[in-house]
Formats: C-alpha cells, structure tokens, sequence
C-alpha cells in the first residue's frame, strides 16, 4: 500500500516535547477531552491503539478533515496504532447538521465516495513496523445487524434525556426543520463503531473535531456501560480565522484535497493569503515544524511582516503533504513567475494553465487583439480604456510591455497561453484556441 505523502510528513515528533500530550496541547489541538490526566499518561506509556472516523458525505475529503489526518500521524509517529475509519454505513446517514436534514445519497454513491477517501486517508499513514496503521470501514459491522438485533443490543444502553441535550441533536431540535429518527440515530452508530473497534482492536482513543463530542463522548459511554471500561476522547477545535469568519470551507468554494476538486496552485494560494495574526497558529497544526522552527517564524512575523516568509513556508508545507514535493515546487514557482519574479516560459504547462484558470481568463485565437483581449477578461471595461491603457504603458503579455494597440495574443507561453498583466497585480490568462 503506498503512502507517497509520508516523503513529506517529519520522520519523528518534535523532540523538545517529553509527551505527545504537550505536544498536542502546545499546538492547539486539544479544545476538549476526557480526564486530561489519564490521557497524558496513556499517550506516554505503552502504545495504544487509536482511530478517527471519515464520513464519505462528498466525493473527497477537505482542510477541516486535515486536522484530523495529521493529528492521526502525529499520533503515530509517537509510536501509538492508528485506526483510519471510513464511514460506508455512516455515510448513508449524515451526522445531523445544525441548520437542515441532509439529503440522502444514493448506496453506490456513498459506496464510491468511501474508495476516494480510503485513499485520501492511507495517503498519511503508514502501515509497517509495529504500529502499523489499519483502514477499517464501518459497514463491516452494521451491515449484518437486523433492527431488532440493534435496538436490543446497542440502543437498549442509551437514553433518549441524554441523546435530547447533545448540541447537534437541540440545535435542530430549536430549529424550524426539526430532525429526524435517521439523523437522530447517528450518534449511536458512532457509539456502536468505537464499541466494535474496541472489542476487536482494544482501540481505546477517538479523535474528531469539537463540533462531533456528542458522538465522541457516545462511544466513551457506550464502552463504560457494556464492557466496564474506561477509555478516551479528544475534540480538536473548529478552526476559524482571527476575524471570526469560517475556515477553509466557505459555501461553494472549499479548499479540497482531491487534486481534480482545488488544484495545488489554488491550495498554495489559499495559505499564501493567511493573515499574518492566523498563520503562526496555522504553523501548528497544518505542519511537522518544530517548535524551535515555528517560534522563529513567529519572529519574523513580527519583524518583517512584509517579506511574508511564514505564509510562503506554511504554502509551502501544506501542498508539499498534500500533493508532494514536485507539485509543491511547480506552484511556488508559477505563483512567483505570475508577479513578476521568476521566467513564465519555464513553467510546467499543466501547472500555468491550471493556475490561470484561478484568475480572470477566457479563449481566443491568435487573430484576437489584446484590446480586445483585455475587454473579454474584464480588466478593463471598454475598448477606449484598453487602449489608453496600452498607450499609458501599463499593459504587458507574458512578461514583456505592450506598446501597440493591435497588438495580437500570442499565446507564446507553455500549453498556448498567455498572460495579460495590467498595473502592477492585476493578472488574466488567455488560453489559445486555435
């Protein structure tokens, strides 16, 4: 099984920390647990097993799922055993949603859905050695269960009080569409999952975003009242940027993992545009730094703001796991290119086109002007201002000034295109056509 983001994961974890605990705590990633005492002592001793969940609500996984992927690694590289679940009977259901029932996909949708984050997720762990990774999927186990066995097995040991105050289950509860017993439920499939995985794995440890404790802490007490066992929760904290707005997964425009859904380019332009009082703690939980390097950083913040070298490594870092190395150095490459500093003419063709698509951009042949040109990408709005754009000396194609307003596109750049830039910033791409 081939991990090729491992290249780019660190070969051990920070080593100024004694524990991963403080390691995690240090970076920000505990925002609510179980007995914080008992964990630290578990992640210090003897490995233990580990999982978190991954519903295949959409055909790949996207930043928010990150979080979890990488705590999952950091975990193993402590030497602890992950477990990477993928939800094929939980992806039927949906966890409740806050404002809206989902709607229900379709068995080989979801089934589909479930291979594309199967391989998403073994992509960041590793699975030699002694502590191995495992994928495991959930329909394994609820597949074969009928409702009476269910509802006599696993439902008998929770009370409706207590799945009623769970946050997800009373925000919909307070909301004009209600919810219902399917996404009611969903809480004890989770239960049931970290119960199956703790008979058969002595998987004693969940993670999951803050936003899911009330299906973490399901199977914390599911496991209590069947088995008389204690074991463990974690709740990362939803990310959200300094000014409160959301984080990475804006309505229509999230930032993916599947290469097909957000290019590399788009990712490293994404991190790029941090804001300078976001990307230190970015820094944490996105990248393998060490706390050394980071403080660093976090220096430079400070003193030379301008040069924005924390945004340009943690681009850097992120698309370099996510994508590897070779894509990483394509992007920062085009993305220096595209302002002015570095050779357009040297960059991979796939990579330009695909990072122009991200500016304004339209086809036209090689008969097209670049007034016209200029108009069709909008960044002028008439032909009259385009041409006193060129006559003003503020237009170039590919790198080079435009003094002529019939001047024609050349489409001279690699995989026939061209780009317009206009001022110092304002960029579009032409792509030939014929």
């Amino acid at each position: 099984m081939s991990t090729p983001a491992l290249s780019a994961l660190a070969p051990a974890n920070d080593q100024t920390f004694e524990n991963v605990w403080d390691e995690l705590v240090w970076r920000g990633l505990v925002h609510v647990s179980t007995d914080q005492e008992a964990l630290r002592a578990v992640l210090g001793g003897d490995p233990i097993t580990y999982y978190c969940g991954f519903d295949p609500t959409a055909p790949s996984l996207h930043l928010g799922n990150l979080v979890q992927l990488l705590l999952l690694r950091r975990l193993q590289l402590a030497g602890h055993k992950p477990l990477g679940l993928v939800g094929g009977s939980t992806g039927l259901i949906g966890d409740p949603r806050p404002t809206a029932e989902r709607t229900l996909n379709t068995r080989e949708t979801v089934q589909e859905w479930v291979e594309k984050l199967r391989v998403q997720v073994e992509r960041y762990l590793n699975f030699e050695g002694e502590n191995a990774a495992r994928l495991v999927n959930n329909l394994d186990w609820t597949a074969p269960l009928s409702a009476i066995d269910f509802l006599r097995e696993i439902g008998k040991h929770y009370r409706v009080g207590t799945m009623l105050k769970k946050d997800a289950v009373s925000a919909r509860l307070n909301s004009e569409a209600g919810i219902s017993y399917t996404e009611f439920s969903y809480q004890i499939l989770q239960g049931l999952d970290y119960l199956e995985l703790f008979r058969q794995y002595d998987c004693v440890l969940q993670t999951g975003g803050s936003d899911q404790w009330g299906n973490l802490t399901s199977g914390v007490d599911l496991i209590h009242r069947v088995e008389g066992a204690s074991v463990h929760a974690i709740g990362t904290p939803l990310i959200t940027n300094s000014d409160g707005t959301k984080f990475g997964k804006s309505e229509g425009n999230a930032i993916w993992l599947d290469a097909e859904m957000c290019s590399p380019y788009r990712m490293y332009q994404f991190w790029l545009n941090t804001d300078d009082a976001d990307v230190v703690d970015r820094l944490k939980v996105f990248t393998f730094l060490t706390r050394g390097e980071i403080e660093e950083y976090a220096r430079l913040v400070e003193a030379e703001p301008f040069r924005r070298a924390a945004q340009k490594r943690l681009a850097a870092e992120v698309v370099t796991t996510v994508h590897g190395l070779d894509a990483a150095t394509a992007v920062a490459a085009a993305s220096e290119a595209l302002f002015g500093k570095g050779d357009l003419t040297t960059l991979d063709p796939r990579v330009l086109r695909s990072a122009l698509e991200e500016l304004p951009h339209t086809e036209a042949s090689i008969e097209t002007t670049v007034v016209q040109a200029l108009v069709d990408t909008e960044l002028v709005a008439s032909l009259s201002e385009a041409r006193r754009a060129i006559a003003q000396g503020g237009v170039s194609m590919d790198g080079a000034r435009v003094e002529d307003e019939g001047a024609l596109i050349t489409g001279a750049l690699p995989g026939r295109v061209s780009v317009l830039r206009r001022g110092k910033k304002t960029l579009a791409g032409v792509f030939v056509t014929a």
